[in-house]
């Protein structure tokens, strides 16, 4: 019931807003059971994928947005709640992942929709990064569920990572046909297994959304950004503390020039007073003795 309500209350606003058009809707099953696997280029990716489909879908989230303190952790709480969204606590990563398994078998053992993101994390850009195995296969060899591969279109430009304000455009989404993995029914624990039916479904989905494929996860990309942005940062500023240092050293021997002008010029002033001083000492002693001669002359 909640969860009806928030639809038409996010839902609603959301299409009526930014009209999201919509390729494939005919691979959603009326009912039953299915697993939604899309890529992630956007936060807003949960809200506009559930906006345009008639069934409940669940996706995952982190345990924070339902943890969090104080009124606005409550309102978060409720509003992940609201439109489907499950906790999963992320403090192991290996922890994270048996949750997401459980949290997505029993979605589906409920005959419902689960939705979830096998990159694992949002692409820093824009690009398609190699999928995880132990989630979305996991679960699909265990329920047998059929995978729907879902392409997320432009929600990148909408919401970029770090800004808040929504900018007003058409996203889109198009919705694949199933993939039947039921061959594979009983090998969840094989690694191989789940690496093919993982990059089986991140193939669909590159052809769904036209994005370039990156042969590397997301999360290990991200970590790249992350410290060729520090590096770049550092960079920066040993060439900020060089350039201020430059521009000290050019002051001070500015400062050194002017004071040895200055310096000159006031040896060149002392030389001239006393040039002149023995000028007038001079003219002072011929005065004289021109005077003395003089008095001679008239005895």
């Amino acid at each position: 019931m909640f969860y009806g309500t928030m639809k038409v209350a996010i839902g609603g606003p959301l299409r009526l807003a930014f009209r999201p058009w919509v390729e494939g809707m005919e691979n959603i099953p009326a009912e039953g059971p299915a697993i939604l696997a899309s890529n992630h280029l956007s936060f807003s990716d949960s809200f506009f994928l559930p906006a345009v489909l008639d069934r409940k879908v669940t996706f995952i989230a982190k345990a924070e947005y339902f943890t969090t303190p104080g009124v606005k952790g409550r309102l978060t709480a409720a509003f992940f709640k609201g439109v489907g969204q499950l906790p999963v606590d992320r403090s192991g990563a290996r922890g994270a992942g048996e949750a997401a398994v459980r949290s997505g078998i029993e979605v589906l053992e409920r005959g419902e929709l689960f939705g979830i993101y096998p990159e694992g994390t949002r692409s820093p850009d824009g690009r398609l990064y190699r999928g995880k195995p132990g989630g979305l296969a996991r679960v699909a060899l265990a329920t047998g569920a059929p995978v729907i591969p879902v392409a997320m279109i432009d929600t990148e430009k909408i919401q970029p990572p770090g800004k808040v304000v929504p900018k007003l455009m058409r996203p889109g989404i198009r919705i694949g046909r199933p993939l039947d993995f039921s061959r594979y029914q009983g090998m969840e624990h094989d690694r191989f297994v789940l690496r093919a039916v993982t990059d089986e479904v991140m193939y669909e989905i590159m052809k769904l959304s036209g994005q370039e494929y990156v042969d590397m996860y997301a999360t290990a990309a991200k970590r790249q950004l992350t410290e060729a942005a520090k590096a770049e940062k550092a960079g920066k500023a040993a060439t900020a503390a060089l350039e201020k240092a430059e521009k000290a050293q050019a002051q001070k021997e500015r400062v050194e020039r002017e004071l040895a002008e200055e310096s000159r010029r006031e040896e060149a002033e002392e030389a001239k007073d006393a040039k002149a001083a023995e000028a007038a000492e001079d003219a002072k002693d011929t005065a004289e003795a021109k005077k003395a001669g003089e008095e001679r002359t008239a005895e």
